[in-house]
């Protein structure tokens, strides 16, 4: 198995004057869930119809599942699952209607396909709604149709657009559990698109954030961090009675560059600090001078704060 599910290099593409995927250069391992950032027009639409093989580059290379997309887009589409921002469902049909037609074009197996369609409106709840025309089903409802179809023929890519949009709390929760599946005990690679930042870090391994068409950043939440110069910061639990004790054996420490303590009642001490290394060297100034340590928190820096870092770094618009 390729070790690399997508691989672009100087992937672009253009709509009259203006270039929607600028020189694209990126990799997607197998098995992953890779998140791809971006506000409307970012190119996150486009950049999924070129490695689909719906689009053809206006320059660049891709390989996708170890096809070039542009000339075995069948091969590269048998094996993908998409789901769109806004997926077509045909709400004259019902559920089963609507996904015995897309196992039919997914080259579902004529003998697997009754219970295969049975199968995945159980995992995603619509069993008892599946002779029902889609035209009555909420919006929630829908969504969930749109996923089952996206995983219908068990592909081994998956590009999810805003998967739990219009999912209630527990559908959102299943949905994060099944992608967390899929990839870690199956072995699917999935990329998410989504505007949900605070999903993108629960789920994925690393991000790309885009801003008009080109790609600003790319790494793990933590890489990303510390490419923008996000500080540290860890919050200790110490004894009600020691918080001025200490502030002052922790402030003169060179790599701690804020000290903050509640009051009396939470004791805590929360340090802003430029290097790891400081946490050890605090502790250390802490037990020289008696103050107990409860535990030590770290405030990771969030996927929301470092892209809002890359989108102002930018000067992009919304």
């Amino acid at each position: 198995m390729a070790s690399h599910a997508i691989e672009t290099h100087g992937l672009t593409r253009r709509f009259g004057a203006t270039t929607a995927v600028d020189d694209l250069s990126l990799t997607v391992e197998t098995g992953e869930v890779f998140g791809f950032l971006g506000h409307n027009g970012a190119g996150k639409t486009t950049t999924v119809r070129l490695l689909n093989g719906v689009l053809a580059a206006d320059g660049g290379q891709i390989r996708v599942l170890g096809h070039d997309p542009a000339t075995d887009g069948p091969q590269v589409r048998a094996r993908t699952g998409v789901l769109t921002e806004t997926p077509s469902l045909d709400e004259r049909l019902t559920a089963i209607d609507n996904l015995t037609i897309y196992a039919d074009l997914y080259g579902v197996p004529t003998g697997q396909v009754n219970g295969r369609v049975n199968a995945i409106l159980e995992t995603f709840g619509l069993a008892e709604r599946g002779r029902e025309k889609v035209g009555g089903y909420s919006k929630g409802m829908k969504q969930r149709l749109a996923l089952a179809r996206a995983f219908l023929h068990e592909p081994d890519l998956l590009f999810l657009d805003e998967p739990t949009s219009g999912l209630d709390p527990v559908a959102t929760q299943e949905v994060h559990d099944m992608i967390r599946h899929v990839s870690r005990e199956e072995g699917r690679t999935v990329f998410l698109c989504t505007h949900n930042l605070v999903e993108a870090q629960r789920l994925c391994k690393r991000v790309a954030v885009m801003e008009h068409g080109q790609m600003v950043a790319v790494g793990t939440p933590h890489d990303l961090a510390h490419q923008i110069g996000a500080d540290m910061r860890y919050t200790l639990e110490i004894a009600p009675d020691q918080t001025g004790a200490a502030r002052d054996a922790v402030k003169a420490i060179a790599t701690v560059s804020s000290v903050e303590a509640s009051d009396a009642e939470d004791a805590e001490l929360t340090l802003t600090v430029s290097d790891r290394e400081a946490v050890p060297d605090a502790l250390a100034a802490l037990g020289a001078a008696g103050v107990r340590v409860y535990a030590v928190i770290p405030q990771q820096t969030s996927l929301e704060d470092i892209y809002m870092a890359l989108h102002q770094r930018k000067g992009g618009a919304s």
